[in-house]
Protein backbone atom coordinates (compact mmCIF):
# COMPACT_ATOMS: atom_id res chain seq x y z
CA UNK A 1 0.00 0.00 0.00
CA UNK A 2 1.24 3.62 -0.82
CA UNK A 3 2.09 5.86 2.63
CA UNK A 4 0.61 8.75 3.64
CA UNK A 5 -3.03 9.81 4.31
CA UNK A 6 -3.76 6.24 2.49
CA UNK A 7 -2.50 4.24 5.76
CA UNK A 8 -5.23 6.43 7.87
CA UNK A 9 -7.98 4.13 6.27
CA UNK A 10 -6.51 1.24 7.26
CA UNK A 11 -8.00 -1.66 9.36
CA UNK A 12 -7.26 -3.93 12.54
CA UNK A 13 -9.17 -6.74 13.66
CA UNK A 14 -10.22 -6.33 17.07
CA UNK A 15 -8.74 -8.94 19.70
CA UNK A 16 -11.76 -11.47 21.13
CA UNK A 17 -14.20 -9.93 18.87
CA UNK A 18 -15.42 -11.55 15.94
CA UNK A 19 -15.91 -9.51 12.66
CA UNK A 20 -15.33 -6.07 14.71
CA UNK A 21 -12.43 -3.97 13.09
CA UNK A 22 -11.16 -0.22 14.11
CA UNK A 23 -9.66 2.57 12.69
CA UNK A 24 -8.64 6.17 13.03
CA UNK A 25 -9.72 8.39 9.90
CA UNK A 26 -6.79 11.62 9.89
CA UNK A 27 -7.46 15.32 9.22
CA UNK A 28 -5.97 14.52 5.91
CA UNK A 29 -9.58 13.03 4.57
CA UNK A 30 -11.42 16.32 6.08
CA UNK A 31 -13.88 17.78 3.72
CA UNK A 32 -16.15 20.66 4.78
CA UNK A 33 -17.68 19.59 8.02
CA UNK A 34 -16.72 15.71 7.97
CA UNK A 35 -14.27 13.38 6.39
CA UNK A 36 -15.02 12.37 2.87
CA UNK A 37 -17.62 10.04 2.41
CA UNK A 38 -15.78 7.80 -0.09
CA UNK A 39 -12.85 7.65 2.19
CA UNK A 40 -15.54 6.12 5.16
CA UNK A 41 -16.55 3.89 2.77
CA UNK A 42 -13.42 2.47 1.73
CA UNK A 43 -12.58 1.81 5.48
CA UNK A 44 -16.26 -0.61 5.12
CA UNK A 45 -14.92 -2.02 2.26
CA UNK A 46 -11.36 -2.72 3.46
CA UNK A 47 -12.63 -4.21 6.88
CA UNK A 48 -15.35 -6.93 4.55
CA UNK A 49 -12.35 -7.53 1.98
CA UNK A 50 -10.29 -8.51 5.71
CA UNK A 51 -13.25 -10.66 7.11
CA UNK A 52 -13.79 -12.68 4.06
CA UNK A 53 -10.06 -13.34 3.28
CA UNK A 54 -10.22 -14.43 -0.37
CA UNK A 55 -7.88 -12.74 -2.55
CA UNK A 56 -9.46 -14.18 -5.78
CA UNK A 57 -12.46 -12.33 -5.02
CA UNK A 58 -12.53 -8.90 -5.40
CA UNK A 59 -14.75 -6.33 -4.69
CA UNK A 60 -17.51 -6.20 -7.66
CA UNK A 61 -20.33 -3.53 -6.14
CA UNK A 62 -20.54 -1.40 -3.21
CA UNK A 63 -24.07 0.53 -1.57
CA UNK A 64 -24.13 2.49 1.09
CA UNK A 65 -26.52 4.67 3.06
CA UNK A 66 -25.50 7.53 5.85
CA UNK A 67 -27.28 7.13 8.25
CA UNK A 68 -25.14 8.98 10.82
CA UNK A 69 -22.15 11.55 10.41
CA UNK A 70 -18.56 9.63 10.57
CA UNK A 71 -15.95 12.48 12.41
CA UNK A 72 -12.42 12.43 11.90
CA UNK A 73 -10.64 10.43 14.63
CA UNK A 74 -11.27 6.88 16.01
CA UNK A 75 -13.72 4.47 14.17
CA UNK A 76 -15.31 1.29 14.87
CA UNK A 77 -16.28 -1.50 12.14
CA UNK A 78 -18.91 -4.05 12.75
CA UNK A 79 -18.91 -6.79 9.41
CA UNK A 80 -21.32 -9.55 8.70
CA UNK A 81 -20.76 -12.36 6.37
CA UNK A 82 -24.00 -12.71 4.73
CA UNK A 83 -22.64 -15.29 2.46
CA UNK A 84 -19.22 -16.53 1.48
CA UNK A 85 -19.27 -18.66 -1.69
CA UNK A 86 -16.54 -20.06 -3.91
CA UNK A 87 -16.74 -17.65 -6.94
CA UNK A 88 -19.07 -14.86 -4.95
CA UNK A 89 -19.76 -13.06 -1.56
CA UNK A 90 -21.76 -11.10 0.11
CA UNK A 91 -20.61 -8.76 3.26
CA UNK A 92 -22.37 -5.57 5.06
CA UNK A 93 -20.20 -3.12 7.56
CA UNK A 94 -21.58 -0.48 9.60
CA UNK A 95 -18.68 2.53 10.41
CA UNK A 96 -19.07 4.51 13.59
CA UNK A 97 -17.30 6.67 15.69
CA UNK A 98 -17.10 4.75 19.51
CA UNK A 99 -20.25 5.17 21.08
CA UNK A 100 -22.46 6.36 18.13
CA UNK A 101 -25.72 4.23 16.93
CA UNK A 102 -25.19 4.97 13.55
CA UNK A 103 -22.77 6.12 10.92
CA UNK A 104 -22.09 4.80 7.39
CA UNK A 105 -23.45 1.45 6.60
CA UNK A 106 -22.52 -0.88 3.84
CA UNK A 107 -23.21 -3.58 1.50
CA UNK A 108 -20.59 -5.30 -1.01
CA UNK A 109 -20.84 -8.46 -3.63
CA UNK A 110 -17.19 -10.27 -3.75
CA UNK A 111 -16.19 -11.68 -6.81
CA UNK A 112 -14.01 -13.73 -8.60
CA UNK A 113 -13.50 -13.86 -12.27
CA UNK A 114 -15.85 -15.96 -14.15
CA UNK A 115 -17.00 -16.77 -18.02
CA UNK A 116 -19.03 -14.18 -19.70
CA UNK A 117 -19.18 -11.45 -22.27
CA UNK A 118 -16.99 -8.12 -22.37
CA UNK A 119 -18.40 -4.88 -23.71
CA UNK A 120 -18.45 -1.27 -22.45
CA UNK A 121 -21.51 1.16 -23.88
CA UNK A 122 -20.12 4.62 -22.52
CA UNK A 123 -17.60 5.92 -24.84
CA UNK A 124 -14.06 7.70 -22.91
CA UNK A 125 -14.99 11.56 -23.41
CA UNK A 126 -13.23 13.86 -26.15
CA UNK A 127 -11.51 16.57 -23.56
CA UNK A 128 -7.90 18.11 -24.14
CA UNK A 129 -5.52 16.15 -21.82
CA UNK A 130 -4.78 17.25 -18.46
CA UNK A 131 -0.96 18.56 -19.31
CA UNK A 132 -1.64 22.23 -19.81
CA UNK A 133 -4.90 22.45 -18.17
CA UNK A 134 -5.25 24.56 -14.86
CA UNK A 135 -5.11 22.99 -11.73
CA UNK A 136 -7.50 23.71 -9.20
CA UNK A 137 -3.95 24.34 -6.72
CA UNK A 138 -2.77 26.74 -9.68
CA UNK A 139 -3.07 30.72 -8.84
CA UNK A 140 -5.74 31.74 -10.17
CA UNK A 141 -5.92 33.82 -13.83
CA UNK A 142 -4.51 36.90 -14.22
CA UNK A 143 -6.81 39.56 -13.56
CA UNK A 144 -9.74 37.21 -12.10
CA UNK A 145 -10.27 38.18 -8.51
CA UNK A 146 -11.88 35.03 -6.67
CA UNK A 147 -12.40 33.51 -2.82
CA UNK A 148 -13.73 30.43 -2.84
CA UNK A 149 -16.67 30.29 -0.41
CA UNK A 150 -15.31 28.23 1.96
CA UNK A 151 -12.00 27.41 4.05
CA UNK A 152 -9.60 25.12 2.53
CA UNK A 153 -10.05 21.70 2.65
CA UNK A 154 -6.93 19.36 2.85
CA UNK A 155 -8.93 16.58 1.27
CA UNK A 156 -8.41 18.67 -2.37
CA UNK A 157 -4.73 20.04 -1.54
CA UNK A 158 -2.98 17.25 -0.07
CA UNK A 159 -4.63 13.92 -1.45
CA UNK A 160 -6.42 14.89 -5.48
CA UNK A 161 -4.77 17.33 -7.60
CA UNK A 162 -7.98 18.00 -10.21
CA UNK A 163 -7.83 20.05 -13.56
CA UNK A 164 -11.24 20.52 -14.84
CA UNK A 165 -11.55 19.21 -18.85
CA UNK A 166 -14.71 21.15 -19.87
CA UNK A 167 -17.29 22.72 -18.28
CA UNK A 168 -17.11 25.98 -16.10
CA UNK A 169 -14.47 26.57 -13.39
CA UNK A 170 -15.50 28.63 -10.58
CA UNK A 171 -13.52 31.31 -11.38
CA UNK A 172 -15.04 32.16 -14.38
CA UNK A 173 -18.70 33.87 -14.67
CA UNK A 174 -21.46 31.96 -14.22
CA UNK A 175 -23.34 30.48 -17.82
CA UNK A 176 -25.91 28.03 -18.04
CA UNK A 177 -25.33 25.25 -19.44
CA UNK A 178 -25.95 21.08 -18.74
CA UNK A 179 -25.61 19.82 -15.60
CA UNK A 180 -22.12 18.16 -16.42
CA UNK A 181 -18.53 18.18 -15.97
CA UNK A 182 -15.61 16.39 -16.74
CA UNK A 183 -12.18 16.03 -14.69
CA UNK A 184 -8.78 14.83 -14.50
CA UNK A 185 -7.90 13.65 -11.05
CA UNK A 186 -4.67 12.62 -9.74
CA UNK A 187 -3.71 10.88 -6.80
CA UNK A 188 -0.58 12.59 -4.62
CA UNK A 189 0.51 9.55 -3.11
CA UNK A 190 -1.47 6.67 -4.60
CA UNK A 191 -2.54 3.24 -2.68
CA UNK A 192 -1.10 0.44 -5.25
CA UNK A 193 -1.67 -3.24 -5.55
CA UNK A 194 1.21 -5.55 -5.48
CA UNK A 195 1.64 -5.30 -9.53
CA UNK A 196 1.42 -1.66 -9.49
CA UNK A 197 -1.75 -0.55 -9.89
CA UNK A 198 -4.61 1.31 -8.08
CA UNK A 199 -6.06 -0.11 -4.83
CA UNK A 200 -10.21 0.10 -6.22
CA UNK A 201 -10.29 1.43 -2.57
CA UNK A 202 -9.19 5.04 -5.20
CA UNK A 203 -12.29 4.59 -7.06
CA UNK A 204 -14.29 4.90 -4.47
CA UNK A 205 -12.88 7.94 -2.84
CA UNK A 206 -12.24 9.40 -6.60
CA UNK A 207 -15.91 8.33 -7.46
CA UNK A 208 -17.82 9.60 -4.45
CA UNK A 209 -17.30 13.64 -5.67
CA UNK A 210 -20.12 14.18 -7.27
CA UNK A 211 -21.61 17.46 -6.11
CA UNK A 212 -19.69 19.41 -9.47
CA UNK A 213 -22.04 18.14 -12.01
CA UNK A 214 -24.81 20.29 -10.06
CA UNK A 215 -22.64 23.22 -9.47
CA UNK A 216 -22.42 23.76 -13.51
CA UNK A 217 -26.38 24.09 -13.13
CA UNK A 218 -26.87 26.07 -10.32
CA UNK A 219 -23.48 27.89 -9.98
CA UNK A 220 -22.41 29.02 -6.34
CA UNK A 221 -25.34 32.09 -5.26
CA UNK A 222 -24.90 34.30 -2.45
CA UNK A 223 -25.96 31.73 0.36
CA UNK A 224 -23.07 28.57 -0.33
CA UNK A 225 -24.17 25.14 -0.43
CA UNK A 226 -23.09 22.01 0.10
CA UNK A 227 -24.22 18.50 -1.33
CA UNK A 228 -23.68 15.74 1.21
CA UNK A 229 -24.40 12.16 0.29
CA UNK A 230 -27.87 10.40 1.09
CA UNK A 231 -26.79 7.30 -0.46
CA UNK A 232 -23.74 6.22 -2.68
CA UNK A 233 -22.95 2.71 -5.05
CA UNK A 234 -20.42 1.68 -7.26
CA UNK A 235 -19.54 -0.38 -9.30
CA UNK A 236 -16.06 -1.43 -9.52
CA UNK A 237 -14.88 -2.82 -13.02
CA UNK A 238 -10.91 -2.97 -13.27
CA UNK A 239 -7.59 -1.61 -11.20
CA UNK A 240 -6.43 1.21 -13.16
CA UNK A 241 -2.67 2.66 -13.20
CA UNK A 242 -1.48 5.26 -11.47
CA UNK A 243 -1.32 8.58 -12.99
CA UNK A 244 -4.37 10.87 -14.39
CA UNK A 245 -7.66 9.25 -14.43
CA UNK A 246 -10.98 11.12 -16.18
CA UNK A 247 -14.27 11.07 -14.20
CA UNK A 248 -16.63 12.16 -16.27
CA UNK A 249 -19.40 13.59 -14.36
CA UNK A 250 -23.29 14.40 -14.53
CA UNK A 251 -26.20 15.66 -12.70
CA UNK A 252 -29.80 13.98 -14.16
CA UNK A 253 -32.50 15.59 -11.98
CA UNK A 254 -32.76 18.11 -9.03
CA UNK A 255 -36.03 18.37 -6.63
CA UNK A 256 -37.39 18.72 -3.23
CA UNK A 257 -33.71 19.11 -1.79
CA UNK A 258 -32.18 16.56 -3.09
CA UNK A 259 -30.27 15.75 -6.70
CA UNK A 260 -29.36 12.42 -8.73
CA UNK A 261 -25.83 12.61 -9.68
CA UNK A 262 -23.66 10.00 -11.61
CA UNK A 263 -19.73 9.09 -12.35
CA UNK A 264 -17.64 7.30 -14.78
CA UNK A 265 -14.23 7.30 -13.85
CA UNK A 266 -11.56 6.18 -16.49
CA UNK A 267 -7.92 4.87 -17.41
CA UNK A 268 -6.84 6.68 -19.78
CA UNK A 269 -3.55 4.18 -20.76
CA UNK A 270 -6.13 2.30 -23.02
CA UNK A 271 -9.37 4.08 -22.57
CA UNK A 272 -10.70 1.68 -20.43
CA UNK A 273 -13.95 2.38 -18.07
CA UNK A 274 -12.55 1.79 -13.88
CA UNK A 275 -15.76 1.93 -12.14
CA UNK A 276 -19.23 3.29 -12.74
CA UNK A 277 -21.47 5.26 -9.76
CA UNK A 278 -24.51 6.81 -8.23
CA UNK A 279 -25.49 9.01 -5.95
CA UNK A 280 -28.42 11.10 -4.44
CA UNK A 281 -26.75 14.10 -2.43
CA UNK A 282 -29.02 16.57 -0.66
CA UNK A 283 -28.44 20.35 -0.40
CA UNK A 284 -27.19 22.05 2.50
CA UNK A 285 -27.12 25.68 2.85
CA UNK A 286 -24.85 28.02 5.03
CA UNK A 287 -21.99 25.94 4.90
Amino acid sequence: MGAGAWESLAVEAVAGRPGHYAGEIDGRWHLAVVPQGGAVAAIAARAMAAELGHDEQTIRSLSVVFAGQVALGPVEVEVRVLRAGRSMSQLTATVRNPGRDAGLTAIAVFGAPRRGYAFTELEFPDVPRPEGLRSYRDPLPDGVEFEFPRPPMPFWEEIIETRPANGRPPWEPFVDGPAEIDYWYRLDDPPLLEDGRLDPVSSIVLCDTMPGAVGQKVGQPDDPWFGPSADFTIHLFGAARPGWLLAQNRARHAGDGYASVEMALWDPTDRSLVAYATQVMFFTFGV
